[in-house]
């Protein structure tokens, strides 16, 4: 494995940890800032806009850059906007902190494939950019636990510390082993993005992703709190529940990209889904007593992400039958679509818990997730009329950010 491709992998560790840990500290920061847990939500919600934000905008906006000046340039950012979280004053400089952050996220995971696609020779491309994403998985299994865990121990504001720590590292790793001369296409105008949400088939894929993960994160978003102020758990024990839910997640990644392959990424896609809204159904019942809430959490890890494959690998194939000249493009709005379910799931489960109550979440996010399901049923249908799209296409490596 070259060097530089260890650099990208540890910026896309610092990368998630950064997106992640907040929900596992939401409790802290609201008490120490002296606001709700809805308000406190918005700082998971505001984050992820600028994801969603930053991918397709600034990724065209910058086109024009050298790869190596902008993947450093965007450390600095990603760095600069923890160090401003370190020390925010208050609430409201956090949330700048936070949008800041986000836009160079979103940029990252959009030139990041690239980049490590030019470090390895043609047959190991995709290797290369699975190696690169296995830094989001690491962080949901080691960095977001961990980050909990400093948070709770020595203050949410050491944690922006250390993942500031981590920036670092990562710049110093792109500036001494990237080369210079990374070959690149330019990225797709803001005319072209338009033309690929111009199609009512890919806009559907986006609604799908957009509103499972919508869902999911009603009550993802508070987790902490339910299991603090529902279940009862001590702050200590946060963190090792986090820790749960991040190998669940890993497992269910390699489990739900399987599942896409077997049963075609309808198939997978409706089990998923259904597994998911059964998850949060369940989180309803479960919250108020710890072994079974953990269990919850370890089953709900195992569906939260397991779509990923599977709504790529599909958006993937739409693309090449509706934009065939935009795939890239249709594939990157994807992740966009994303982060806005990501945004609005928190922004939604913020109002639920300041109007119904933690417990509610659970089973409204499961409703969400069904309209999800509802839509994967819809999108198949269409296939079965015109199937070209549903059987075209080769296998992608994806991940969600």
């Amino acid at each position: 494995m070259p060097i530089a491709l260890l650099a990208l992998t540890i910026s896309a560790f610092a990368i998630g940890t950064t997106e992640f840990v907040i929900v596992g500290l939401l409790p802290t920061i609201a008490a120490d800032l002296g606001v709700t847990l809805p308000s406190a939500g918005l700082l998971v919600s505001l984050y992820a806009l600028g994801v969603a934000v930053g991918a397709p905008v600034l990724t065209a906006l910058t086109g024009k850059l050298p790869r190596k000046i902008l993947l450093l340039a965007l450390m600095v950012l990603f760095t600069a906007g923890n160090l401003l979280a370190w020390q925010a004053p208050g609430y409201e400089s956090l949330v700048a902190a936070r949008i800041l952050t986000g836009l160079a996220h979103g940029v990252f995971f959009s030139i990041g494939s690239t980049i490590a696609t030019s470090l390895v020779p043609k047959d190991r491309a995709a290797s290369a950019i699975a190696i690169m994403f296995t830094g989001l998985t690491v962080a949901l299994v080691t960095g977001v636990p961990l980050g909990t865990f400093i948070g709770q121990h020595f203050g949410w504001r050491e944690t922006f510390l250390a993942v500031s720590a981590l920036g670092v590292v990562a710049f110093l790793g792109s500036l001494l082993f990237v080369p210079k001369d990374i070959q690149h296409s330019k990225p797709a105008s803001l005319l072209a993005q338009a033309r690929v949400l111009g199609q009512p088939r890919l806009l559907l894929v986006y609604a799908m992703t957009a509103v499972g993960y919508g869902g999911s994160f009603i009550a993802f978003t508070f987790l902490a709190p339910i299991l603090q102020q529902v279940a009862g758990f001590g702050e200590s024990a946060v963190g090792a529940v986090m820790l749960v839910y991040g190998v669940s997640v890993a497992a269910g990644n390699i489990w739900g990209g399987r599942l896409a392959d077997r049963r075609g990424p309808i198939g997978a896609l409706k089990i998923i889904f259904l597994g998911l809204a059964a998850v949060l159904l369940a989180l309803t019942f479960t919250a108020p007593h710890p072994w079974l809430v953990v269990l919850t959490v370890l089953l709900w890890g195992a569906v939260a992400f397991g779509n990923v494959a599977g709504l790529q690998v599909y958006v993937v194939r739409q693309a090449e039958h509706y934009t065939p000249r935009a795939v890239d493009v249709a594939s990157g709005l994807n992740i966009a679509a994303f982060n806005l379910g990501i945004a609005g799931g928190a922004w939604g489960g913020g109002h639920i818990v300041d109007r119904l109550g933690l417990v509610h979440t659970g089973w409204i996010g499961a409703l969400v997730v069904l309209v999800a399901y509802g839509l994967t049923v819809l999108s198949g249908r269409l296939d079965r009329q015109d199937p070209r799209p549903a059987v075209s296409g080769k296998p992608v490596h994806a991940a969600a950010h």
